[in-house]
């Protein structure tokens, strides 16, 4: 007989996954209120710029903020957040302006994505990075950052160093983008419109597009994030594209593609909350308070992303792939410019 003192004792159950990133998102949401008050005192810099500078300080100096405890809400502050933040921020603009400002962007992107393809494959030849480092590199640099590299491995399949190398390259300029490209388009003279399709089609992830066009002030956070998620729209065909070659190559097969992989979810519910507020639905005077909260919200992500970050990440990647990626980012940088500067958008 088995008595109460011979049971095994329960193994105690795992904390659910929101009560496991509680600690974390409370941190990313403290510091990213020391962030919008400095941005408030230095409209020119921004809370978001200034959420991920202090995340990135406050990691490094308090070494008690890194560890599996914090983790995962700096993880739920760097994406769900940050996919929240871009559907609240919908709310403010119309289909209409959404279209319009998609479609005049259309030259300039498709201008700046054919640059970084074809730079990747001449650079990377160049420096000796071929193979599935130098199309992640690419693809990230040309379209979306993390996300396209990760929709494109989901593809080609590469090793997992080859994927960690092209997420540290295309992160290390994310960061740079975020702190220099502000302050280059004041000494540029760029007006609001103007930067935000410079940022939205030189600078790669979501999330550094949207800090450093909220950061310029004026109309560039919205023109930006419009520019920002029509450029993501380029990921369908080369997706495609990538699993017909990778079709191509002896035992391989196209993998199965969930469409929400290439299409993300937060990218519909940005175009639902345009069209709610195209059709009146979202009243005018609910604006002001939802931009603020979109604004927090972003700050509040690049506070996670600033607190997860590590030097030592960045450093793995190497100098090649890291010369690379910095290489292809100026290409485009000067290219996006230079086809604004033809097409009268400048």
């Amino acid at each position: 007989m088995t008595t109460f003192r011979d049971a095994p004792a329960e193994t105690p159950a795992p904390p659910a996954r929101g009560t496991r990133a509680l600690p974390g998102l409370l941190v990313a949401v403290a510091v990213a209120a020391v962030a919008t008050g400095l941005g408030e005192l230095v409209p020119v810099v921004g809370g978001p710029v200034f959420g991920i500078v202090l995340g990135a300080v406050a990691g490094a100096v308090v070494p008690g903020l890194r560890g599996e405890r914090w983790a995962p809400g700096y993880a739920v502050a760097a994406k769900p957040v940050l996919q929240a933040s871009i559907v609240v921020l919908g709310t403010g603009l119309s289909l209409t302006q959404v279209l319009k400002v998609g479609g005049e962007s259309l030259p300039v992107m498709l201008g700046t994505l054919a640059v970084a393809l074809g730079g990747a494959w001449l650079l990377g030849r160049w420096l000796g990075v071929r193979g599935d480092t130098q199309t992640l590199i690419g693809v990230g640099t040309g379209i979306c950052g993390a996300s396209a590299i990760a929709a494109t491995t989901a593809v080609i399949k590469p090793r997992q160093a080859e994927v960690a190398y092209a997420i540290g390259t295309i992160f290390t300029f994310n960061i740079v983008a975020v702190l220099l490209f502000p302050p280059l388009g004041h000494l540029l003279g760029l007006d609001a419109h103007a930067f935000g399709l410079w940022a939205g089609t030189a600078i790669n992830d979501t999330s550094s597009v949207v800090a450093a066009s909220y950061a310029y002030g004026g109309d560039a956070g919205p023109h930006g994030l419009v520019v920002k998620l029509t450029r993501t729209l380029t990921l369908i065909p080369i997706i495609m594209v990538l699993a017909v070659l990778k079709a191509r190559r002896p035992g391989s097969g196209v993998p199965a593609l969930p469409w929400r992989k290439i299409v993300p979810l937060f990218l519909l519910g940005f175009l639902a909350a345009a069209a709610l507020n195209s059709l009146g639905v979202v009243p005018a005077s609910w604006h002001p308070a939802l931009s603020a909260l979109g604004a927090f919200l972003i700050t509040t992500a690049l506070s996670g992303i600033g607190l997860s970050t590590r030097l030592a990440d960045m450093r793995r990647a190497g100098p090649r792939p890291l010369l690379l990626g910095g290489l292809l980012w100026l290409a485009v940088a000067a290219a996006s410019l230079g086809l604004q500067a033809l097409t009268g958008a400048l």
